[in-house]
């Protein structure tokens, strides 16, 4: 994207943003962690810097069958994705660094990420271990939210090591998008009078909630970026994809009133992986079951609850989805019996056809400390 773009990556000085004030209305900040789980790995192995890194199974070491986590954008370059087979971005990248989760230590440092952000005393809603927003709107401005955004990207590169790309826009939707523009380690910034200017050209894929399959149903009619779903007929729309179509016809024109919410003691603790194949790898299943397993297990500890309920979430291929629950008799906080419970709830709802996410989600918590006291008789 060229300097002076409605668009742009705002690198430069803020000295020189100040010059123009332009009201706000609503100002949102979507702040996205580069290569999150590659970058805390690399921060804690400094020799890794500038090499490809992928974050799964070693392929080296019998354990090729699960999937990639993610990988550092070095190992982006060799056409390995999230999702990925182990086995396959081998082939792409044999020299590459595989390492094992850590899931422990990417908690830590999701953490820290937020302390910093809390700190500013915005509304903040933390929506993964890597993003979150910030509802910046008292700060009157898009310049002055430059501000803001410039000085959170240092503090977390000068403190933590790490770096972040940033999105500012006047919804969530524009913000999410926008900061996934320049990066890594970029700023970029959609004014409300240049939105649809900024929307139209990029893929209709872009929107989050759109996939391989609903990019391709609408390629078939010829929507191929955002400004084709804009314009579309809504009603040709909903009746060709039913009427969850509205909904992304209006985020197509940037049409999204959803709030930043305060976070407010956790309802649920869950992760998927949606794979890049649709799989039937009995070794690729079982893996990324265990992995999804420890990935939630490292919530519930940096939450400090124990769990009761167990979902574990199964989309086959044509998006048909299923979910299947346990209640346990008791609290747990034990990785082992959620591995265990989760095992066996894919295994009563499993039906032989290729599968294209997984996901787990725990829920009915309670806070480790409020457990009771035992005395030994």
């Amino acid at each position: 994207m060229v300097p002076g773009s409605i668009a742009e990556d705002t690198g430069g000085s803020l000295k020189e943003a100040f010059p123009a004030h332009d009201p706000a209305g609503r100002i949102i900040l979507h702040l996205d962690m580069d290569s999150f789980y590659a970058s805390v790995e690399v921060r804690h192995r400094p020799e890794l810097a500038g090499k490809p890194v992928v974050i799964g199974a070693d392929p080296k070491q019998g354990h090729g069958r699960g999937v990639v986590s993610t990988c550092s954008y070095e190992a982006r370059a060799f056409g390995i994705r999230s999702a990925m087979p182990i086995s396959h971005a081998f082939v792409l990248c044999p020299h590459a660094t595989y390492l094992p989760p850590d899931f422990a230590r990417y908690s830590q440092a999701s953490t820290e990420v937020m302390r910093i952000l809390r700190s500013y005393g915005f509304r903040l809603q933390q929506v993964s271990i890597d993003e979150a927003f910030l509802d910046l709107t008292p700060v009157g401005s898009f310049e002055s939210a430059r501000s803001v955004a410039a000085g959170i990207r240092d503090a977390i590169k000068s403190k933590l090591g790490l770096t972040c790309s940033v999105g500012l826009a006047s919804s969530r939707v524009v913000a999410k998008i926008a900061s996934d523009v320049k990066k890594p380690d970029g700023l970029t910034i959609v004014r409300p009078h240049d939105l649809q200017e900024f929307l139209d050209p990029l893929p209709v894929r872009k929107i989050p909630g759109i996939g391989k399959k609903s990019e391709a149903g609408l390629s078939a009619l010829g929507i191929r970026t955002i400004g084709d779903l804009a314009r579309y007929d809504v009603q040709e729309l909903i009746g060709r994809f039913g009427r969850g179509a509205r909904v992304l016809h209006q985020l197509a024109q940037g049409i999204d009133d959803s709030e930043v919410e305060e976070y407010g003691g956790v309802k649920s603790v869950s992760r998927e992986m949606t794979f890049e194949t649709d799989t039937d790898d009995a070794g690729v299943i079982v893996s990324t079951i265990d992995d999804l397993a420890v990935a939630v297990h490292e919530g519930l500890v940096q939450e400090q609850l124990r769990f009761r309920t167990v979902t574990v979430k199964v989309r086959y291929q044509g998006f048909v989805t299923r979910t299947k629950s346990c209640s346990l008799s008791h609290f747990s906080g034990d990785r082992a019996v959620l591995q265990s419970v989760a095992h066996t709830l894919f295994r009563d709802m499993y039906d032989s056809r290729k599968i294209r996410l997984l996901g787990i989600r725990l829920s009915s918590f309670e806070k480790q400390d409020e457990q009771q006291m035992v005395l030994p008789l």
